[in-house]
């Protein structure tokens, strides 16, 4: 699949197999426009089906902004269909869903839809300047591109309401403190710090992470025992691949392990 041609984000393929996607309108702190979550949404299935792509870091132009939500104006025109087609909903779908890891550098306000964008993402970085929020219901709407669901299963009920219902801001220190963050950083070294994060990733059997992935996720809606049945057959088919060989070889040989995702 070729790259599509955007105007609102940056793509740098690196040759490692990493990808970082810049969200590029730091006049307006990387507000996602409705042209910006189409971009989004574009950007998800090149990602989701490019083979040489082997894992993804999102961030925000700039040293003040992540992405500080959805285009306010955009909002004036919106109707009920419109939240049923949400373009953003659907591009958070397909990096939650996908296969390779995809992770973000959170530099600074991550608000409404920047905050549920970095909710999607496997792990998150934060700069120590990052701040987080879900201010819709002061709109008199709701977060409703995952973030009711997803910040609920990540830092419990009580923070998701205090921080939707009432409008609760958190701090970098606080998104470590509730495990919505790794960990908070220097805004100096972020990007460093994340791209050692997915190289270490990308290090691991590549078989092992697609699976072991979707097994993370599933926890958040399978009951326990099914997903220690789920669990038992990921492991039953990584045990029959030439990576877990490898893998195993290369310990006992003190190597560091050649995988080929098969």
């Amino acid at each position: 699949m070729e790259r599509p041609a955007f105007r609102y984000l940056l793509c740098e393929e690196r040759t490692d197999g990493i990808v970082i996607l810049t969200i590029d309108r730091p006049e307006v702190m990387n507000a996602l426009n409705h042209d910006c979550q189409e971009e989004l949404c574009q950007f998800a299935s090149y990602f989701d089906t490019a083979a040489h792509l082997k894992s993804l870091i999102i961030t925000g132009a700039g040293d003040k902004a992540f992405a500080a939500g959805a285009d306010i104006r955009m909002l004036e025109a919106a109707c009920g269909i419109f939240s049923l087609n949400s373009r953003l909903r659907q591009a958070l779908l397909t990096l939650e869903n996908c296969s390779k890891p995809v992770l973000c550098a959170v530099n600074g306000y991550a608000f409404g839809g920047g905050f549920e964008l970095a909710l999607a993402c496997d792990i998150r970085i934060v700069s120590e300047n990052a701040l987080f929020a879900l201010p819709e219901v002061s709109l008199g709407i709701l977060p409703g591109a995952g973030g009711t669901q997803r910040l609920a299963r990540m830092a419990g009920i009580g923070v998701a309401k205090e921080v939707i219902l009432a409008g609760r801001r958190l701090s970098a220190r606080e998104a470590v403190q509730y495990g919505l963050a790794m960990k908070a950083v220097p805004l100096s070294g972020l990007m460093d710090e994340t791209l050692n994060v997915a190289r270490r990733i990308l290090a691991m059997g590549p078989a092992a992470i697609q699976i072991t992935k979707g097994l993370i996720n599933a926890a958040g809606y399978t009951d326990p025992r099914t997903g220690q049945m789920m669990e038992g057959l990921g492991l039953a088919v990584l045990f029959e691949t030439k990576d877990k060989a490898e893998g195993v070889s290369a310990y006992l040989e003190r190597r560091r392990p050649n995988f080929s995702g098969r």
